[in-house]
């Protein structure tokens, strides 16, 4: 397991010329390598800086670094300097020898130095083939420091096995012996939870085998040109995946640590760089607090006729949804609500459950939101959790009522809402949000974002998801339109895009799977959406899709903003912004931190990681929520205390996956319980994602891991699904054929699921739960022409059915069968709505398909209709 070449530079006598240099070379190779055609020859360079500059260390390093000419086994390169000649120089000229590792090892490196020096007769060296038996010992210091590399690698990468090359001699060799003689072994280090350094420092180094890669971590031969000692770091650059001071920090605490030392304790940062580390994510401002009405009061006083709110054909200015909003406050009075009691809104998406739930603010109260679209059970249950007084789905109850009294209202930092997030045991967990975290957010970017009065936002998502109040507060804070959209319009990216068009909408929020299908249509439509600024978040973006974006929408005309975020630090936490260059590269990066907000990546023992290594994403500042809703242990458990802050705030662990880069922005890697394990190995799902999308026949993938029940490892599958981009053809196994080139085989998807569209969630998230059994759907049938016999010969039946057949991927379709439960989602209803009409059938309106979900109550539909 040779390295592919070293170097190493000796420094000559000063009296040392380029032509007996030469000789020494030629009669030395003739020596050793006789009718070698491929016998080195020494190259002379002059180096116009002094041998101590800068420049003259750059020139050694890049020598030492390229490689040798194939088919070579050495060059010899001689540098001389400007100043070598000058009395009172320091030394002379440098030699700098690189071998091919497949032909000379280090000690025979040296050996070729020495003879070059004059040190050592060319007759004294002789050629030997290998390989020879390797000599397993290692010394105690180069034990300890493929220990502290290792160790320091381990935290890097967040691995708990990381292999270190270590270089080790060839048993029986003969000292002046010349050949690729020596090689390495390979120190396995074992950095498990428990793990100690007495453990680590006992690894036995093992012989690799043949066809086993080199680690990239790896320790080199001493260098010194007359003896041997222990290995030492690498010193050419890039060859070490570390930096090398911190391996030395790790090495000093292997040595004064008592055996039993935990190796979680020991930190390749030391003091000073962890509070660099903490303050690279940093972005210090102390917003002034404020609450979400009183802002919004401010706005009513400033334009009090300008529009507010638009659902359907109602418009409402900011007095008019401030007048509504006070009567339903009264409203709520009377029904017995009082300050700090929480109301539900269960109501539609209208202008009325925007003015609730500025009438629960003006009552001093929480709101609740609990989307009707939900299933009843699961509304009265995070009602009962919650604990509301009161449950509003009939604003009319609200109406009629006499103003309520004078009353002072809570502070800034007192409840707004609450909303639940799903919980890991089932039960959603109620997260409290207070007013200042709201009016902070908006305050954090309204310049950035330049946000005003003229823009006009679109509500787009359910109010029990935190995205609505980006929505709705980002608009009504900053003096802007609010248009509400409705449910079935958020289910056509047709209709919804042609709302953008009509409303003029500037401002959209969006996940980027739904925007993904927003995206499709703006390409389909004549007229291009209106839209300056586009905020993404809710879900990891992936960022090769939106080139097709930029390509009708210019960045100068329409910024892309991607927005990393959590309902426990109110929505959003960093942001950045998206270019043509970024979705290119498919970059990553959620961006720096909003100011007021601070981002950490911390190991598991809460310190913080090395700059570009991960760890768990921890959220402090002003959007830290409250905590979670009557779960106490639960609160204390995710919301811990921020040792560096003096005002005692909160950080929130948000159990997901990230690294700081060095300028301070952060990469999102996915959750921490994302990582499975396959035949022994770790492995993100995310990764294996990541390289499907990267294919472009692929314009969306999803990877789940299945199987392995009863304890059988074996029976563990990883199942890709994609939908394929448009064009390239829809070949699953061309896809996988593609990934098995990218990825290990423990990381191959077993099948490949071609589909139209990747369910959703009313939020606009995968659903994974409607993936349908892997390996089960065919490869989809492209549309057939329309039927070419004269109306009335085909029946609507037969080509619905021939339709579903098409979409759904299933061999037969009865009258009795259910469109959703063969496997429909909202995407694949649009795309029967469109097969149909090129097949000649009338158009199928979504809501019609839910009406009337059977193949054989929908062609009853579309008969009478024809």
């Amino acid at each position: 397991m040779p390295p592919a070449h070293h170097s190493l530079t000796v420094r000559l006598p000063p009296a040392t010329t380029g032509t007996a240099l030469a000789a020494a070379l030629t009669t030395a190779a003739d020596l050793w390598w006789p009718g070698d055609r491929s016998r080195p020859r020494l190259w002379t360079e002059s180096v116009p800086a002094p041998a101590a500059s800068d420049t003259a260390a750059g020139r050694r390093a890049a020598e030492a670094s390229r490689p040798v000419a194939s088919g070579h086994r050495l060059r010899a390169v001689l540098l001389r300097y400007a100043d070598e000649l000058r009395e009172g120089a320091a030394g002379g000229p440098d030699l700098v020898l690189t071998a091919a590792g497949a032909a000379l090892d280090a000690r025979s490196l040296r050996l070729v130095a020495r003879v070059l020096r004059g040190d050592l007769a060319p007759g004294a060296v002789t050629p030997l083939a290998g390989p020879l038996p390797l000599d397993l010992r290692l010394d105690e210091e180069t034990r300890r420091l493929a220990s502290a590399l290792a160790l320091t690698v381990g935290r890097y990468e967040g691995a708990a096995t990381v292999r270190v090359a270590v270089p080790v001699p060839a048993r029986d060799r003969p000292p002046y012996a010349l050949g690729a003689l020596d090689g390495y072994a390979v120190f396995a280090a074992d950095l498990s939870p428990g793990r100690t350094v007495a453990d680590l420092l006992a690894t036995e180094p093992l012989v690799p085998a043949e066809d086993e890669r080199p680690p990239a971590a790896e320790l080199a031969a001493a260098e010194p040109v007359a003896s041997d000692g222990p290995a030492v770091l690498p010193t050419g650059p890039g060859t070490l995946p570390v930096p090398a001071h911190q391996v030395e920090y790790v090495r000093q605490q292997l040595m004064a640590s008592p055996s039993n030392t935990p190796l979680s304790r020991l930190d390749p940062l030391s003091d000073a760089e962890s509070a660099r580390q903490l303050a690279l994510g940093s972005r210090p401002k102390d917003p002034a607090p404020h609450r979400i009405d009183d802002v919004f009061a401010a706005q009513v006083a400033a334009r009090p006729g300008a529009p507010a709110l638009t659902a359907g054909s109602t418009t409402l200015s900011y007095a008019e949804l401030d007048a509504r909003a006070e009567m339903l406050a009264d409203g709520l009075y009377a029904h017995g609500v009082r300050p700090g009691d929480l109301v539900g809104l269960c109501l539609p998406r209208s202008t009325d459950l925007v003015a609730a739930m500025l009438a629960v603010l003006k009552a001093d109260a929480v709101h609740v939101p609990l989307d009707p679209e939900h299933p009843t059970d699961r509304r009265k249950r995070t009602a009962r959790d919650a604990g509301v007084r009161l449950t509003v789905e009939d604003p009319a109850t609200l109406t009629g009522h006499p103003p309520r009294p004078a009353a002072p209202r809570g502070k800034p930092g007192s409840p707004a809402y609450v909303i639940h997030t799903s919980g890991s045991t089932g039960r959603p967990k109620g997260v409290l949000v207070p007013h200042a975290n709201v009016t902070a957010l908006v305050d954090a970017v309204r310049e950035d974002f330049g946000l005003s009065p003229e823009d006009t936002w679109t509500c787009f998502h359910s109010a029990a998801f935190d995205f609505s109040v980006w929505e709705i507060w980002g608009a009504l804070l900053t003096g802007g339109r609010l248009v509400v959209v409705d449910h079935w319009t958020t289910r056509s990216p047709e209709d919804f895009h042609a709302l953008l068009v009509r409303e003029r909408v500037s401002v959209l929020s969006q996940t980027p799977s739904s925007f993904t299908q927003l995206a499709a249509a703006d390409r389909a439509a004549p007229d291009p959406a209106g839209i300056r600024l586009v905020v993404l978040g809710g879900e990891p973006l992936d960022t090769r899709p939106l080139l097709d974006w930029f390509d009708r929408h210019p960045e100068d005309r329409c910024r892309l903003v991607n927005m990393y975020g959590i309902t426990e630090t109110t929505v959003h936490v960093t942001a950045a912004t998206v270019t043509r260059r970024e979705a290119l590269a498919g970059s990553r990066s959620v961006g720096r931190p909003l100011p007021g907000w601070s981002v950490r990546v911390l190991d598991a023992h809460g310190r913080p990681v090395p700059t570009g290594a991960p760890g768990e994403i921890v959220v402090g500042g002003a959007g830290v929520a409250l905590g979670y809703l009557n779960r106490p242990a639960l609160t204390a458990e995710r919301f811990v205390p921020d040792p560096l802050d003096p005002a005692g705030r909160r950080l929130y662990r948000s159990g997901d996956l990230g690294r700081l880069l060095p300028d301070g922005t952060l990469e999102h890697l996915g959750r921490i319980d994302d990582q499975v394990k396959v035949r022994g190995f770790r492995i993100e799902p995310g990764e294996v994602r990541h390289v499907l999308l990267e294919d472009p026949a692929v314009s969306a993938a999803a990877v789940t891991v299945a199987g392995g029940d009863g304890d059988d490892a074996a029976a563990v599958r990883i199942d890709a699904y994609v939908v394929p981009a448009p064009g390239p053809g829809e070949d699953p196994g061309a896809v996988r054929e593609r990934a098995a080139r990218l990825l290990p085989a423990h990381m191959v998807p077993a099948t490949v699921t071609v589909l139209s569209a990747l369910p959703l969630t009313a939020n606009g998230k995968l659903d994974p739960a409607r993936l349908p059994a892997p390996g089960t759907r065919r490869k989809p049938v492209a549309p057939a022409p329309p039927p070419a016999a004269a109306p009335g010969e085909v029946s609507p039946a037969a080509v619905l059915a021939a339709v579903w057949r098409d979409v759904l991927g299933v061999e037969a379709v009865g009258p009795d069968d259910d469109f959703w439960d063969l496997g429909g989602n909202s995407l694949y209803a649009i795309r029967i709505g469109t097969l149909a009409r090129e097949r000649g059938l009338p158009g199928i309106p979504l809501r019609q398909l839910y009406l009337t979900p059977t193949l054989g109550a929908l062609s009853e539909a579309l008969a009478r209709k024809t």
